[in-house]
């Protein structure tokens, strides 16, 4: 697209990625680190709703999910996520949905035993 922004799309929706001004971009979409900790924050929020349905478990609309990424020292990547789980459901009923949905987010378990990753390079043509 230019400068720091592409596009990305998956299942017929696109997205625009880019870097903030004070990192060279146009600030026209999130970061990919802001994507990567969205993915978390959105795939734990689901696997908790996934959990409540299961259980028969009605969850008020006020849940959320908030992710804070912490930098490894000064290395190009994050060392931690912190996850805060807040809802008005009582604790007795919220904890066991948060204990269940870390084994069925699967950007989580992603997280948690990183893949391998593989890169090919296709030039010229």
């Amino acid at each position: 697209r230019g400068g720091l922004q592409t596009d990305v799309s998956g299942r017929g929706h696109e997205l625009r990625v880019d870097e903030p001004a004070w990192a060279g971009g146009d600030d026209t979409g999130p970061m990919p680190t802001e994507l990567l900790t969205a993915g978390l924050a959105s795939c734990f929020c689901l696997a908790i709703a996934w959990a409540a349905n299961k259980r028969g478990i009605a969850l008020p609309p006020d849940l959320k999910v908030g992710v804070a990424a912490v930098r490894a020292g000064k290395e190009a990547r994050y060392g931690r996520y912190e996850v805060a789980v807040h809802s008005s459901l009582p604790e007795a009923e919220l904890e066991p949905l948060v204990e269940r949905a870390k084994r069925f987010c699967w950007v989580t378990n992603t997280l948690a035993t990183p893949p391998e990753i593989a890169y090919e390079v296709h030039a010229g043509g």
